[in-house]
């Protein structure tokens, strides 16, 4: 018989995870719209280009830019809800080449609630919630359906800091070699999330789901890809509605 998982096994995949999807979200938030930064750079000085280009970026609805400081909270959830989406969505429906036969493995589960959980930590950044301990609390109860003590979630295992650099080490390398994070190495540190939500077993079967027909499209060959991804894409919209409700009942403190 298996052993039931508690909320400490719960805490301890989840404080690591937490941990790790800072650099994973920096790398998001760093991109370059639309090439433009590399443009401004090779301007040489030509003064009415320079200025050209900067008002173009200023105008792109990206973290760092005029138009996001313009953006309200509820325009940034929604880009990140687009930017998150996408990329995990498409990724995690990878498996539904194989329809019913990739759907037995842990495969789509452990990246949907990987992607589910990395938009959570998203969304909490934009709420005031910027502490592991908080953002713990919020996926337990968005993932699994749980109500963590918060001393137990602000609480950390001697190893976290080893678990936490093995999950970003990716990102970390991608950074000293190409200056940048890389798409693979996005994609490697996503799955490895994902790996770490492994030892809750059956407790990935309570994330938020798409509808039943995105289910049943995501189990016929070929096509099932196109119900995975419209699947995850419709949890992911439910893991918003629920962290919005979380966020309301739990305020993040006063600063």
């Amino acid at each position: 018989m298996a052993e039931a998982i508690t909320d400490r096994h719960v805490v301890a995949a989840l404080r690591p995870f937490v941990r790790a999807t800072g650099p994973l979200l920096d790398a998001l938030r760093e991109s370059n719209p639309l090439g433009l930064r590399d443009r401004i750079a090779e301007t040489d000085g030509d003064r009415g280009l320079l200025e050209k280009l900067h008002d173009q970026l200023a105008a792109v609805k990206a973290p760092g830019t005029a138009a996001w400081a313009a953006m309200t909270t509820e325009q940034r959830d929604d880009w990140w809800l687009n930017r998150v989406g996408r990329f995990v969505s498409l990724l995690t429906a990878v498996p539904g080449i194989g329809g019913a036969l990739a759907d037995r493995l842990p495969i789509q589960d452990t990246l949907g609630a990987a992607g589910q959980g990395l938009l959570l930590c998203a969304l909490a950044g934009e709420h005031g919630h910027t502490s592991h301990g908080d953002r713990v609390r919020l996926l337990a109860a968005v993932l699994f359906d749980r109500d963590v003590d918060p001393a137990l979630a602000e609480g950390g295992a001697e190893d976290e800091d080893e678990r936490t650099a093995e999950l970003t080490e990716d990102v970390d390398r991608s950074r000293r070699a190409h200056g940048k994070v890389t798409l693979k190495a996005v994609g490697r540190t996503l799955w490895k999330l994902g790996r770490m939500l492994w030892s809750l077993g059956d407790e990935l079967g309570k994330r938020p789901q798409g509808r039943v027909v995105h289910r049943v499209l995501g189990m016929l060959p070929v096509v099932g890809v196109l119900g995975d991804y419209l699947g995850e894409r419709s949890a992911l919209r439910r893991v918003r509605r629920e962290a919005l409700a979380w966020f309301a009942a739990n305020p993040p403190p006063a600063r």
